[in-house]
């Protein structure tokens, strides 16, 4: 079932994030990739977005940051080949205190036979 599938690269994405394995971390992912916060970024490959990744994850570990929890996931829309997934992303410190959480819309697609993210829109605020 595509909302199932949908989600299940939403958790793939969060479960690889927290290990900050920036290569499984680009593999959740479908390209090119887009993700839309402040403004537009474009990421045409896994190498590009593991680059990415492993040079954020210093910005991390400084705000806190010890892992995320998807706190929320609703299925808003599915096909046979894209979910529109609607998401609470709660960023929590080693002590699992929530320090930061927002929603944020993700597009989950399946490309050449694999699900992966393809689109990321968040209201990610400042971490206190």
């Amino acid at each position: 079932m595509s909302a199932d599938d949908g989600i299940a690269a939403a958790r793939e994405f969060i479960d690889a994030f927290n290990a900050q394995d920036h290569e499984r971390l680009a593999a959740s992912l479908n390209y090119p990739h887009i993700r839309l916060a402040r403004n537009f970024t474009r990421i045409e490959s896994a190498t590009d977005f593991a680059d990415r990744s492993r040079s954020g994850e210093p910005q991390l570990k400084a705000e806190g940051w010890h892992h995320s929890v998807l706190a929320a996931v609703e299925a808003v829309q599915a096909g046979a080949d894209k979910v529109h997934l609607q998401m609470r992303i709660d960023r929590c410190r080693e002590s699992g205190e929530v320090y930061n959480s927002f929603e944020t819309f993700w597009i989950a697609t399946c490309r050449d036979g694999h699900w992966g993210i393809q689109f990321r829109s968040s209201y990610l605020r400042s971490a206190h």
